[in-house]
C-alpha cells in the first residue's frame, strides 16, 4: 500500500501530460514554423516536376513566413527522396514533393523497397497534374484516337510506339491506352523521353503518349500531331485537344505532384502546412508559373489523397503485368 501511494503522484503527473497532450501540439502549430522548411524533390534540377516544386516553394515560403528550400535527391526511381522523408523528422520541417514514380510505379518494379507507399506517410494534398499528350508522327494519315487504334489493327507489328524507356511513365501510359483500346504496337524504348519524342518527329517511331510540357512546342511548329491528351477533361491548357477519354471511356494517366510529410507528422502542423499550400495555389502567379509547365493547379484532401494513390497503385499492377516487366 504504501509503494501504491509513494507512485500515486507519479501517475497522476502522466495522466495531466496525456490529457494536455493534444494542447502542446496544436500550441506547438500555432508558432510553427519557427525556421527554415525542407522540401525533398526526388527530381533532378531543372526536370519539370522539379521546376513546379521550386515555384510552390518560393511562394509557400512567403506565406509560411519562413523559407522553403528545395532539395533534389534524384535517382533510383525516386527510392532515394521517399526512403530520406520516411526517415525524417517527423516535425513538419521535411516534406517531399512526390509523384507516381516514387509511390505507384517504384514499389511494383524494385525488390527490397524500404517503405510503404500507402501506410509510411501521411498525405498533405496534391498540388500539380500534368497531362500526357498522344501525338504522331504528322507524315501518318491520323488525327483521332480511334484513327491511331484502326490504323494500327490494321498493320499488326508494324507500328511503333516511343517510350522513355521499359518502365517509364510514357511506357505505361502507352501500355495502358493499348489495353483499354484493344489494339497494339510494337514497343521501341528510347534512353529518355527527349529522344523518344525526336524519334517520333523524325518517324523513326510512329507515336507516343507522353508529358505535355516535352509535346506542347512541337505540335505548335508542325513536328508533332497532338490528336489526343490525358486529362479526363478537356483544358484551356490544351485548347482545342480532346481527350483520349472521348474515344477509350473511363481512360486516365497523367502525372501528378503532391505533398507527403513523415507519417507521426503531428497533424495540427500538418494541417497548417495544406493551408499554406491551398492559399499558395491559389496565387495567379503560381498558377501561371505551372501553367508555363504544361501543369493545372489540383488539390485535394489527404483522405482524397492517400486513395488515388491506392487506386492508381492497383490500376499500375495489372499495367506492369501486361508490360511483362520484371522486378528488379
Amino acid at each position: 500500500m504504501n509503494t501504491a501511494l509513494k507512485m500515486l503522484p507519479a501517475v497522476l503527473l502522466a495522466l495531466a501530460n496525456l490529457l494536455h497532450a493534444p494542447a502542446a501540439i496544436a500550441q506547438g502549430a500555432d508558432d510553427f514554423p519557427r525556421r527554415a522548411v525542407r522540401m525533398i524533390s526526388p527530381n533532378a534540377p531543372g526536370s519539370s516536376n522539379d521546376t513546379l516544386g521550386r515555384i510552390l516553394a518560393a511562394k509557400m515560403g512567403e506565406v509560411l513566413g519562413q523559407q522553403v528550400i528545395v532539395e533534389n535527391q534524384a535517382g533510383a526511381s525516386g527510392l532515394i527522396a521517399m526512403e530520406t522523408a520516411k526517415n525524417a523528422q517527423p516535425d513538419g520541417y521535411t516534406m517531399i514533393a512526390a509523384s507516381p514514380s516514387g509511390l505507384s510505379i517504384a514499389p511494383l518494379l524494385q525488390k527490397n523497397v524500404s517503405y510503404d507507399p500507402l501506410n509510411d506517410f501521411q498525405f498533405v494534398s496534391l498540388y500539380a497534374v500534368l497531362p500526357n499528350m498522344l501525338v504522331v508522327t504528322p507524315s501518318l494519315p491520323i488525327r483521332t484516337v480511334q484513327e491511331l487504334i484502326d490504323y494500327c489493327k490494321a498493320r499488326p507489328g508494324q507500328i511503333n510506339m516511343a517510350s522513355a524507356g521499359p518502365g517509364s511513365q510514357s511506357h505505361l501510359a502507352g501500355v495502358m491506352l493499348q489495353l483499354m483500346g484493344n489494339f497494339s504496337s510494337v514497343h521501341v524504348p528510347y534512353k529518355g523521353g527527349g529522344p523518344s519524342v525526336v524519334a517520333v518527329m523524325a518517324g523513326e517511331s510512329h507515336w507516343t503518349i507522353t508529358p505535355a510540357s516535352s509535346t506542347v512546342g512541337p505540335a505548335r511548329s508542325g513536328r508533332l500531331r497532338a490528336i489526343a491528351h490525358s486529362l479526363p477533361r478537356r483544358t484551356p491548357l490544351l485548347e482545342g485537344i480532346p481527350t483520349v477519354a472521348e474515344t477509350i471511356p473511363g481512360f486516365s494517366y497523367s502525372a501528378w505532384v503532391g505533398l507527403l510529410v513523415p507519417k507521426a507528422t503531428p497533424r495540427p502542423v500538418a494541417d497548417k502546412l495544406r493551408a499554406a499550400l491551398l492559399k499558395t495555389v491559389a496565387l495567379p502567379e503560381v498558377r501561371d508559373g505551372f501553367g508555363k509547365q504544361g501543369a493545372e493547379v489540383v488539390t485535394n484532401t489527404p483522405e482524397e489523397f492517400r486513395a488515388m494513390v491506392q487506386a492508381e497503385i492497383e490500376s499500375m499492377r495489372k499495367v506492369v503485368k501486361a508490360a511483362d516487366l520484371k522486378i528488379e
